[in-house]
């Protein structure tokens, strides 16, 4: 298999002498591209040690596995997209969405590997620590929104919409990443007005909701 992989995905570069963190930075970025682009049973460590010109055993005085270095890999991006989602800046909620939809897709763009590997870890692949890995950083994403949205605890109706949303925003990263067929700024426009879709819709179902409805939109756009 590593040598099948080696031949497809090019050739071996030169070994090179780096420091320890610079290496295991080194094996973690070979590892979030091959797992972006196959199933995490199809990657083999000879296949990363190629990709990152180390030796397999280095590999494995890392890591020990392949099974701890996909963990580790996929905690490096989930790390990294996390920090992304912290709240920054001020404004109206919907301003707010803005600015942290803009932030979550420099992450898909400027970690393409990280964010295809990190999704490609769920949900078919939920157990042990790659699904709590996957499923933090939905959880981290849902309290942001909820954040901004100036809410303490979200009854069933809003929770269930806004995590479809959030599984809507997965989707279209994979899909943009993949075509680059419109703008991005149209895209993260597009996924704020079905968020606003989403919620209004749901609040014909909940009174909390359209109370939260009413709080995010200007008065003018009621």
């Amino acid at each position: 298999m590593g040598a099948t992989r080696q031949a497809e995905d090019g050739a071996r570069p030169a070994r090179r002498r780096l420091s320890v963190d610079r290496r295991r930075e080194e094996l973690i970025a070979a590892a979030l591209d091959l797992f972006s682009r196959h199933d995490a049973e199809d990657v083999s460590i000879d296949d990363v040690a190629a990709s990152a010109g180390a030796s397999r055993a280095l590999v494995y005085h890392y890591f020990g596995g392949k099974q701890e270095l996909y963990v580790a890999a996929l905690r490096s991006a989930a790390a990294e997209l996390q920090a992304r989602l912290q709240p920054q800046g001020e404004g109206g909620p919907l301003e707010q969405l803005s600015s942290g939809l803009t932030r979550y897709f420099d992450f898909v763009e400027e970690h393409a590997a990280g964010f295809a590997a990190l999704l490609r870890g769920g949900p078919a692949n939920r157990a042990g620590e790659v699904g709590e890995i996957v499923d933090g950083v939905r959880q981290r994403m849902l309290r942001m929104i909820v954040h901004q949205m100036g809410v303490d605890a979200p009854g069933p109706v809003l929770r269930v919409t806004l995590r479809s949303w959030i599984a809507s925003v997965e989707t279209a990263g994979l899909d943009w990443l993949e075509h680059r067929d419109m703008a991005r700024a149209e895209l993260e426009r597009l996924l704020v007005d079905q968020l606003v879709a989403l919620v209004q819709a749901a609040s014909g179902h909940d009174p909390g909701t359209r109370a939260v409805l009413e709080a995010m939109m200007p008065a003018t756009d009621r």
